[in-house]
């Protein structure tokens, strides 16, 4: 059945929806005892123990535990939920009934970083004609973290369309607006993403939505904030994602990435450890040992390396959910260069989106092979994305291949869009651009000189 055909047939249907995007989570081990969401998994293991044919009751234990694995971080409760919700969809009717199912199973498959299996049952859901908006919303964030964008817009597309009949104001702001504001930011519009995450947010804030999921629209909010190089601004999202969710790792290692950025080095150190205490996402516990190296602490920097390396070994699936972190980490340290390449080569097996891209021309650059690294990055720049790490990696691979025009101008745009965007890279390319200047200053006195 065509798109279209499904959105007629569906629009006497509505399903209350504000769930974000899971998919840029990497699940490691942590704690959150005795949560409103520990006791709805209580409550519903009792209620299909004693209706053990209910599907809707496994279906809402699947969507619990699922819930409880983006609050943990804890890998077991994906495992928890797919077998949960698999059990659902054996039970239930083989018609629309089996939409919530399939888009909850579809969530997990995001966590885990299976899109195209998230994709299949997104779709599945669709076609039953069930007029699930998540359903379309799930496989709008399949094809963006695949990097089909121009199928990720429409998807989105039909989210509005079809919500404005069948769903509140409101519930569609939640579910639509913070996704079509990351489109928006890969396409180089960061002002339309921070207007679209604020209507998110303010949607989000009147209905009941779990606040793990509103501390995430503020750390998202804050994410385009920083790479405007806004810090205050960030600062208070973040700020306000740690209000809505104490326990929210990612708003505590974005505000520890502001004040490292400020020069708020001490505060900076104990908001990663916060984080890092809570989950030990690679990212902050990298970026934490780059503020120790800041600060001359080349032991305590080594210890969060070395930290790095270890989580990312722990199992079979942090090591596929940890493909891109752990590259980018040798391509940053200079270390296993040869498996690094290998590890961003794999992740673009599951999606060739532009920050793969710019992993794998970052790997290849630090390996000496900046002609397949420009070529890489040329796929990772075609949205004209306002990203000041990818243009810092953009402008460090054109000067390493004498294109010091094209480095001039990412190294200028990374810093004109952040000056602070990393406490480390910020530094490189302030000082590569100034070589850059000195050479073309010398070329051309040199030339004015033999005339």
């Amino acid at each position: 059945m065509a798109r279209w055909q499904l959105v007629v047939f569906i629009l006497c249907a509505s399903v209350g929806w504000c769930q974000t995007e899971a998919s840029r989570s990497i699940p490691f081990a942590g704690s959150r005892l005795n949560s409103e969401t520990d006791k709805q998994i209580q409550s519903l293991q009792l209620r299909v123990k004693s209706a053990p044919r209910d599907y809707a009751g496994y279906d809402a234990l699947g969507s619990a535990f699922f819930q409880k694995a983006r609050e943990t971080g804890d890998i077991a409760y994906y495992d928890l939920a797919e077998q949960t919700l698999k059990k659902s969809l054996e039970l239930a009717p083989h018609d629309f009934h089996a939409a919530d199912p399939l888009v909850h199973i579809a969530l997990v498959y995001m966590g885990e970083h299976r899109f195209k299996d998230a994709l299949a049952s997104a779709q599945q859901a669709i076609s039953l004609g069930s007029g699930s908006l998540a359903a379309f919303a799930i496989e709008g964030d399949a094809y963006t973290d695949m990097g089909d964008y121009d199928e990720a817009a429409e998807a989105y597309n039909t989210v509005q369309i079809l919500g404005r009949v069948v769903s509140s104001p409101l519930a569609l702001a939640c579910m639509s607006d913070s996704r079509v504001a990351y489109l928006r930011f890969l396409h180089g519009d960061s002002a339309e993403a921070i207007r679209l995450m604020k209507s998110a947010i303010a949607a989000a804030t009147q209905i009941n939505v779990p606040r793990e999921n509103l501390a995430w629209l503020y750390f998202e909010l804050g994410e385009r904030y920083f790479q405007a190089g806004e810090l205050e601004n960030a600062a208070l999202a973040y700020h306000s994602g740690i209000a809505a969710d104490p326990a929210h790792y990612r708003s505590l290692g974005g505000l520890a990435k502001v004040r490292a950025a400020q020069g708020a080095f001490d505060e900076s150190i104990h908001l990663y450890q916060r984080s890092i205490a809570i989950i030990p996402f690679p990212v902050y516990v990298e970026e934490l040992g780059d503020v120790y190296r800041k600060m001359g602490k080349e032991k305590e920097a080594q210890q969060q390396y070395d930290l790095v390396e270890y989580i990312g070994h722990l199992g079979e699936l942090n090591r596929v959910l940890a493909n891109r972190e752990l590259a980018l980490f040798h391509a940053d340290q200079g270390i296993k260069l040869l498996e690094a390449v290998e590890l961003a080569r794999k992740e673009l097996e599951v999606r060739h989106d532009i920050y793969t891209w710019d992993t794998l021309a970052w790997v290849l650059y630090k390996s000496g092979r900046q002609e397949e690294a420009a070529a890489a990055m040329s796929k990772a720049l075609v949205l004209q994305t306002n990203d000041p790490l990818l243009l810092f990696h953009a402008g460090m691979i054109y000067h390493d291949l004498a294109r010091d025009d094209e480095a001039e101008d990412f190294l200028s745009r990374a810093l004109k869009a952040n000056p602070h965007f990393h406490i480390l890279h910020a530094e490189e390319a302030g000082r590569t651009l100034e070589a850059v200047r000195h050479a073309r200053n010398r070329d051309l006195r040199s030339t004015n000189a033999m005339r």
